[in-house]
Parts: C-alpha cells; structure tokens; sequence
C-alpha cells in the first residue's frame, strides 16, 4: 500500500479514536488535574507568534527538555532576532520549560497528529524550521511541514533496537516519514545505522553525538546538598533510589532492610517517578514498618527517621547531591532506565538494574569506566549499596570517572548548531 494511502488509513483512524482519546485526558486529569487545562492547544490553537521569525523546537517530556536545554540556549544566542517556540506533550514537560527557561521562550503543547489540528499550528507558528529531539515522528506532522516547505531536523536522535523492530513493522509509512526529514543528528553509530536500515537517505544522517551529555547544574548545588545532608545527618549512610517505579519500591525496601543490619543509622531517600503514586508509596513504606517522613511535610528530618520520601517537583538533582550512592529507578522493572548522568555529574556512583535499554549508550560509557554498577537482583542491590558505603574511596573513584566520561563527550549542541547553519545558508 502506498505510504499517501497509509497515511490516510492512519488518519481516519485516530479521527475515530479521537473520543477515546478525550477520555484518556479525563482520566488522567483526574489524577493529575494540570491534563484538564489548555485542551485548545492540543488541537492546534497554538498562540500567534507575530513579529519575530519562529525557531520550534519539541521535545516530549521532562527529560527530552532537559536535554534540549543546552541547544535552546545555543539557538537563542545565535539567533537572537527570532521567537523560540518550545513545545511538549506533558504537563511535567511544560513545569520543566518553566523552570528551565522561564520567558526566553515560547511553550504550547504539540497539538495531536490529526490533519486539521497539525494544519492550525502551523498556520498560527508558522516556523522557519523545526527542532524535534529524539524519535518523535508523526505522519501528518512530517507531510505538512515538508508540502510548507519547513525543514525539521530530528536531533540528537535515538532509536533501539525495539523501536527499531517495531518502525519496521510500519513499512512504508516510516520510510516515508523519514524521506521527510531535512538532517537526523543521531546520538551514536548504532543508532545512524539502524535509521538507515528503516530508509533514511544516508547523506542526511550524521553521528552528532548525546545532548544529554551537556547538562549544566548550577554552581551552588554541591553546597546545597551539604547544607541538607547536614539536616538529614550528616554521619548517617545515605543512599538514594531515584524515580522509582510500580514493583520497583518493594525490592528497594528489601535491600534497605538488609542494609540496616550493617548501618542501622542508614537513611533511604526514596523519590517516586510520578507524583501520583507519592501517597501509594508513603503507605507502603508505613505498612512495612519504617519510620517514614515526606519533603512535603516542610520539616526537619527526625534521627530516627528511616526513609525520607522526597514528594516534591524540581528537587531531584538536590537529593543526588546530598546522597552518598545513587540508584536509578526504571531498571529493576522493564521500563528502561532513566538518565544517570545527573549523579554522575555530581560525582555519585551510580547503581542501574538489568533493564536499561532507554539509555543504553550512556550507561554502558558510565559502566565500562567504573562510574556505574549494573545489578540483576535484590541481593545485588544489597551488595552493591554496602560496597560503595563501605569503601570511601571507591565512591571518590567512581565519581571522578564518571564526570571524566561526560567531559569526554560534550560538544553535541554545537555540531547540531552547524548543521543548522549549514540548512539556512544553503
């Protein structure tokens, strides 16, 4: 079937899910009520952006705007005279361009891939060329933009082996989306080979490398955490298990008990992925025994306090950088890990499980210099929490080793940054 026919089969379906759709949104503004607001947007009534040319860049969520932060700020320096526009999916990606960024630009959500609504962002933005970080692709998003004749570049690109697998099933529909694309940056070889392999011309693909890697904490963190480290204790071992997720938080709590046996004093920071489950978590934490306290409760931390639940938005680097050893949650359980480099940057050795397969290359850099420790059980997570708190200098060493593989791997924004110039100039 040709990929216009594909497109319009797509079409028609999401036009007739589209209910299903609203209901989602209900749902989930039940839980989290930020999904009841702002609902024109998602069907394309995206504010006018009159007066300047627009730079849109989209990225999905809260970690895809993490890592667009340092391109952003590359491409408001170089293009001063023009508005940026940032889009996302979420509303904890729109709290993060917030704290971010704040005024230096623009935010709106990515209206859903429907012809009319893709139709009304575009007329309203109306962009010179388009940013869209990692594998976001969207059938009627890439045919409009390419008949408006709007270059988008999908940078610092990534693409697993699953995801890989699963656009291949999509035949000629990916094929097409990705002739569409001006210029793919992809993060590394394997991922510039695999979006060849689905059809991408190859002279628009060049390795550009991760953005992820150019994060900048500011400066005055590390006094921050040993200002709260003072509060929570600062003899007491620390240890944090960070964006937890559901079935993950009872492992965790079966290694800390073990861990108690040699650090009574130890202190749990157990910080939910989503702020949904904070309360579900707490309880669970109380059902089990442990003297349980929460940021949200704005107090000191007690002595006898045995797991700090940290409830709060924006504070996560904070944690990292009070704690002696990090755990990064969405690997015990097949989600596949989240981003390990904040507490790599802040020379804390990191602990990642069996399932990593969203951050692969980073974690396998983080692994191989000595940064990280993989585990597959909860007796390895035991191990591993005693190994690092028992041995001061092995957490020195594998915190300088881990700032040295971000050091080595910086300088993607500015590649990107070129390749735009290149795109505009040409």
């Amino acid at each position: 079937m040709p990929a216009s026919a594909l497109r319009t089969l797509y079409s028609l379906l999401f036009y007739l899910f589209t209910p299903l759709v609203i209901i989602r949104l209900l749902w989930r503004g039940y839980r989290t009520p930020a999904y009841l607001h702002r609902w024109g947007e998602r069907f394309g009534l995206a504010p006018f952006l009159a007066g300047k040319a627009v730079i849109w860049v989209h990225a999905v969520s809260v970690g895809e705007v993490q890592a667009s932060v340092p391109l952003v700020r590359a491409l408001l320096d170089r293009y001063p005279d023009h508005t940026l526009l940032l889009t996302t999916l979420t509303p904890t990606g729109s709290a993060q361009v917030q704290r971010q960024l704040g005024a230096q630009v623009a935010h709106c959500y990515l209206p859903y891939d429907l012809p009319d609504a893709i139709a009304r962002f575009l007329q309203r933005v109306q962009p010179q060329f388009g940013v869209i970080l990692e594998t976001e692709l969207w059938p009627n998003l890439l045919h409009q933009c390419q008949c408006r004749k709007i270059p988008i570049i999908l940078a610092n690109a990534r693409l697993s082996e699953r995801s890989a697998l699963g656009y291949c099933r999509l035949g000629m529909l990916t094929r097409d989306m990705l002739s569409k694309l001006t210029f793919i940056a992809a993060q590394g070889k394997a991922d510039a080979n695999r979006f060849i392999a689905l059809g991408a011309p190859p002279e628009r693909v060049q390795v550009t490398g991760n953005l992820k890697f150019e994060l900048k904490l500011p400066s005055h963190l590390p006094t921050q955490g040993m200002i709260l480290r003072r509060q929570w204790g600062e003899q007491r071992p620390l240890w944090i298990a960070a964006s937890t997720h559901e079935g993950e938080e009872e492992q965790v709590l079966a290694a800390f008990k073990q861990v108690q046996k040699r650090y009574p004093t130890a202190l749990l920071v157990l910080v939910p992925r989503h702020s949904q489950r904070f309360n579900r978590v707490h309880h669970l934490c109380q059902r089990q025994g442990f003297i349980t306290q929460r940021r949200s409760e704005q107090q000191a931390c007690a002595p006898a306090t045995e797991i700090f639940i940290g409830d709060s938005m924006g504070e996560l680097p904070l944690f990292f950088a009070a704690s002696d050893v990090a755990f990064l949650g969405g690997s015990l359980v097949p989600v596949g890990g989240h981003n390990p480099l904040e507490p790599a940057a802040l020379k804390r050795p990191v602990i990642l499980g069996p399932h990593i397969f969203n951050f692969m290359g980073i974690s396998h850099q983080l692994l191989e210099a000595g940064a990280a420790t993989q585990i597959q059980t909860i007796q390895d997570l035991t191990q591993a929490v005693l190994r690092y708190l028992d041995d001061p200098q092995l957490r020195t060493k594998a915190g300088k080793a881990g700032q040295q593989v971000i050091a080595q791997n910086q300088g993607a924004s500015s590649k990107i940054i070129q390749q735009i110039t290149i795109l505009l100039s040409g």
